[in-house]
C-alpha cells in the first residue's frame, strides 16, 4: 500500500516525536503500556492490568510473550529504561540521554520500580489522578532498554508494522509484523510517500499510482476524486483541533485585548462552509464536545468586527494615517501545506477589516516547527492530535512549567490561577469535583486566549476503491491501516 503524506516526519524515536507524523506512524511501530478505544477509555496495550494500591502508586503487569521487532522479550527493564530516559534519570553510563518535550508530562514521577521483569511500578510524589492517560499510545512507545544514540534511524519497536527504512522528503517503509501479539496486519508493506502538494497527491490517487491518504486533501477536491469509479471515501467526524497561537514575549499580543479582538475578528463559520466546505464543526476551545470534562459555559467571540475594532482601541491600537489606516502589523507562520497557506490568505483578508496587517511566511514544515518549538514566531497556526482529547491537555499546552524543550507551551503563556487550578486537578481524586476545576480550567483559558480555537476537523480518507474495511477513528490515527484489506 501507498499511503500519501504531506510532510517527513520530524522524528520517529516515540520518546521525541510530537508532530503529527512522527506519532501516527510511531503508533504503528511501538506499543506502549495502554492506549485509547474509540470512546477515549483507557484499556489494555502492553500492560494487560494495572493497579492503584495508594494515591502515590501504580502498578502496571506486562502481557506475557511480547517480542521486539529484532527477536529480544519485552521486559520490565524496558519499559523501566524508556521512561527514565524520557525524564533523563538514566543511570550514568548508560545510553539514552535525550531531550525531549516529553519530559515535562512525567514531573510527578519520583521513581520507577521494575521487581521483576512483568511487573513496572511508578511512585510518584503528588497523586495524579489521570496518571494513565500520560502512557497512552502514540503518545509514548516502549523501545528496548540499552537504544542507541542514532535508534532513530533504525527504530525498533513492539508495534503491528515493523520499521524498514526511510529516505528523507521522500518516504518511509514498513512492513508486516507476523509475530504481532494483537491481529496481524492483512497488509505486507506500508510505503508512507512525502507529496507536499495536495493537487499531486490527488492526482496519484486517481492515476492509481498511489492507494490512499487521510485529511490532507484541500476539501474542494472530494467531490471531483468522488466522482471517479476507482475511488471511495471515508468521512468520521474527528477531533483534530486547529488553533492559531500567540508568542506571549510578543508586547502586541501579549496584550489579552488584541487577541480577543483577533478572534472576534475572524469569520469562521465562513471559512468552514467555504474553504473546507462543511468537513469541519466549530471549537470553543481544545476539548471536543463528547469530552467528560467539556463545558459550554465559557466566553465565546463569535464573528464581530465591530468589538474587534473596540478592543483594539482599547488595546492602544487606533486606526493611524502613517500605516495607512491601519493598527498594527503582525507576522503568521504556517507550513507550506496548501491548506495552511489557504487559511492564512483568508485570515489576512478577514483581519484587514478591523486595521491589522497580516504578513503571511509559510516555511516548508521542518523548519515552520523548529521556529514554532524554540519560540520564533509571532502567531502560528496548527493543529493538535489526539493530545487534546485529554482534559490533562491544558497543562501540556499552557501551564507556565510546560515550556519547550520540555513541554508544549511554545507561546511562553503564564497565568499563575490556571496554574493553581491544574495543580488541584492533578490532586483531586473525586471525578465531579475533578470536572469542575476543569469547568474553572476552560473558562480561565478562554478569558486569556492563549489560542483562537478554530474548529475541530473532519477525518477523511480518500482511498482506491479496491482497499475496504476503513474504519476510521474520531483522533484520525493511522490504526485503521492495521485493518483494511485490498481486493
Amino acid at each position: 500500500m501507498t499511503f500519501l503524506i504531506e510532510s517527513m516526519p520530524a522524528n520517529l524515536d516515540p520518546r521525541i516525536g510530537t508532530d503529527a507524523q512522527s506519532e501516527d506512524i510511531d503508533g504503528l511501530i511501538f506499543n506502549s503500556l495502554v492506549s485509547l478505544d474509540a470512546k477515549m477509555n483507557i484499556q489494555p496495550d502492553l500492560a494487560a492490568s494495572w493497579d492503584e494500591p495508594n494515591p502515590l502508586t501504580w502498578v502496571f503487569h506486562l502481557r506475557p510473550g511480547v517480542r521486539f521487532h529484532d527477536g529480544r522479550p519485552l521486559t520490565s527493564a524496558d519499559v523501566k529504561y524508556t521512561f527514565d530516559s524520557i525524564m533523563g534519570t538514566v543511570p550514568p553510563g548508560i545510553v539514552g540521554a535525550i531531550v525531549t518535550a516529553k519530559r515535562g508530562s512525567f514531573n510527578m514521577v519520583s521513581s520507577i520500580e521494575a521487581p521483576d521483569a512483568a511487573t513496572i511500578i511508578f511512585h510518584l510524589s503528588e497523586p495524579h489522578s489521570s496518571f494513565p492517560w500520560k502512557l497512552v499510545r502514540p503518545s509514548v512507545g516502549i523501545v528496548p532498554a540499552g537504544a542507541p544514540a542514532d535508534f532513530v534511524r533504525h527504530p525498533v519497536g513492539t508495534g503491528p508494522f515493523r520499521f524498514v527504512s526511510a529516505t528523507e522528503d521522500d518516504e518511509v517503509l514498513l512492513e508486516r509484523n507476523p509475530d504481532y501479539f494483537g491481529a496481524v496486519p492483512k497488509i505486507s508493506r506500508l510505503r508512507f510517500r512525502v507529496v507536499p502538494e495536495a493537487i499531486v497527491r490527488a492526482l496519484e490517487l486517481r492515476k492509481g499510482t498511489a492507494d490512499l491518504e487521510l485529511s490532507s486533501l484541500s476539501p474542494d477536491m472530494m467531490p471531483v476524486l468522488a466522482r471517479n469509479p476507482g475511488i471511495a471515501v471515508a468521512d468520521q467526524p474527528g477531533t483534530h483541533y486547529t488553533y492559531i497561537a500567540f508568542n506571549f514575549d510578543d508586547p502586541a499580543v501579549a496584550r489579552r485585548e488584541v487577541r480577543q479582538a483577533l478572534a472576534c475578528a475572524t469569520n469562521r463559520d465562513e471559512i468552514i462552509r467555504y474553504l473546507l466546505r462543511g468537513q469541519a464543526r466549530l471549537a470553543d476551545g481544545p476539548l471536543p464536545p463528547e469530552n467528560w470534562a467539556y463545558t459550554p459555559d465559557i466566553a465565546r467571540y463569535p464573528y464581530d468586527p465591530a468589538r474587534a475594532e473596540q478592543l483594539l482601541d482599547a488595546a492602544g491600537y487606533p486606526r493611524r494615517a502613517g500605516l495607512g489606516g491601519m493598527r498594527l502589523h503582525l507576522t503568521l507562520k504556517t507550513s507550506t501545506e496548501e491548506s495552511s497557506r489557504l487559511l492564512g490568505s483568508v485570515l489576512r483578508e478577514q483581519w484587514k477589516k478591523v486595521g491589522v496587517d497580516l504578513e503571511l511566511r509559510p516555511l516548508e514544515f521542518g523548519t515552520f516547527y523548529a521556529d514554532v518549538t524554540r519560540g520564533s514566531f509571532e502567531l502560528f497556526t496548527l493543529r493538535w492530535l489526539g493530545v487534546n482529547t485529554d482534559p490533562d491537555f491544558f497543562e501540556f499546552a499552557f501551564a507556565s512549567d510546560q515550556m519547550p524543550p520540555y513541554g508544549a507551551n511554545r507561546g511562553h503563556y503564564r497565568n499563575p490561577q490556571l496554574d493553581a487550578l491544574l495543580a488541584q486537578a492533578r490532586l483531586e481524586q473525586d471525578p465531579q469535583r475533578r470536572k469542575a476545576i476543569f469547568a474553572r480550567v476552560q473558562q480561565v483559558v478562554a478569558e486569556d486566549v492563549p489560542y483562537i480555537s478554530l474548529w475541530f476537523n473532519d477525518n477523511i480518507c480518500v482511498h482506491r476503491a479496491r482497499i475496504t474495511n476503513v474504519e476510521l477513528s474520531p483522533t484520525g490515527d493511522f490504526d485503521f491501516l492495521t485493518s483494511i484489506a485490498a481486493n
